[in-house]
C-alpha cells in the first residue's frame, strides 16, 4: 500500500508538472498573439486580418481562428467571423504591458549587460512572459525610467501612456535637410548590423548631401563621414528634426 502512495504521487507531481509547463505554454502564445495584433493595428485602421497575423505568427490560418477563438472568449478581442479582430480594452492593456515589460528589457540588456541593439530583441521576448508587477516596477526606477528603448521605439509608462514623438524617414529628408536618428522601424538582426558597420546609430546627427533621382539613394554627411545608403535602408531609419519634434 505504501509504495502504491509513493507511486501516486509520483505520477501526480509529474503531472502536475506537465499542466504546468502546458499552461505557461499557452499564456505566452496567447500573449504573443496580443502583442502581434497590437503591433498590426498601428497600421491597420479597421479590424486586422487573421492572415496577417498567421503571416507574423508564421502558423497555418486554422491554428490562428482556434487562438482568436480563446481569446475572444476571454473577452480579450472582438472577433466576428471573415471580419478580423480587434483588441478589446482588456486585451490592449494587457498588450501594452507586454510591449512594456519587452522594451524595458531591451534597455537592461543593452545598457546593463552591453548586449548590442541587433542581439536583444529574442531575449526580450523570453523575458517579457515573467509575471511580476514589482519587478518590472524596479526595473523601471532602476534604468531612470527611460522613455525608448534601444531602437527608438516609445516605452508606455505604467498607466500604458506613450510620448510619441513625430519622426521622418531618412528617404523623406531633402538635401541640406538636417537631424538625429531617433530609431528604426525595421528590427531585424541583418538590418541592424548593417547601420552598426555604416555608423547609424541612434544618437547620431546627419546631413542630406544628396538624394540621387536614379535610384532614390541618400547621400549622407556623419560625424564628416560621407556615406551613400540605399532608398531601402533610409525608408527604416528614422529622424528627428527641427521641424518635426512635436509629440502627437
Amino acid at each position: 500500500m505504501q509504495i502504491f502512495i509513493v507511486y501516486f504521487s509520483i505520477i501526480f507531481l509529474d503531472l502536475s508538472k506537465l499542466l504546468v509547463r502546458q499552461t505557461e505554454m499557452q499564456s505566452f502564445t496567447e500573449e504573443n498573439y496580443l502583442k502581434i495584433i497590437y503591433h498590426l493595428s498601428l497600421n491597420n485602421e479597421g479590424n486586422v486580418q487573421t492572415n496577417a497575423i498567421a503571416e507574423r505568427m508564421q502558423t497555418k490560418a486554422a491554428s490562428v481562428t482556434d487562438m482568436i477563438k480563446k481569446l475572444a472568449d476571454k473577452q480579450l478581442i472582438d472577433y466576428k467571423k471573415y471580419q478580423g479582430v480587434k483588441l478589446t480594452e482588456s486585451g490592449r492593456s494587457l498588450a501594452i504591458d507586454i510591449v512594456r515589460k519587452h522594451r524595458l528589457w531591451e534597455v537592461f540588456l543593452v545598457e546593463k549587460l552591453h548586449f548590442k541593439w541587433d542581439e536583444v530583441h529574442d531575449i526580450a521576448e523570453e523575458l517579457e512572459h515573467i509575471n511580476s508587477p514589482e519587478l518590472i516596477e524596479r526595473l523601471d526606477e532602476f534604468l531612470s525610467f527611460p522613455k525608448n528603448d534601444p531602437h527608438g521605439d516609445p516605452i508606455p509608462d505604467k498607466n500604458g501612456k506613450f510620448d510619441t514623438a513625430t519622426f521622418v524617414k531618412l528617404s523623406k529628408l531633402k538635401k541640406e535637410e538636417t537631424g538625429i536618428i531617433m530609431g528604426v522601424s525595421d528590427h531585424s538582426s541583418p538590418f541592424l548590423k548593417h547601420l552598426e558597420k555604416l555608423g547609424l546609430t541612434l544618437g547620431k546627427p546627419l546631413k542630406i548631401i544628396d538624394v540621387i533621382d536614379f535610384d532614390g539613394s541618400v547621400e549622407l554627411l556623419v560625424e564628416s563621414k560621407k556615406l551613400n545608403v540605399s532608398r531601402e535602408v533610409a525608408k527604416h531609419v528614422l529622424i528627428k528634426t527641427s521641424t518635426n519634434n512635436t509629440t502627437s
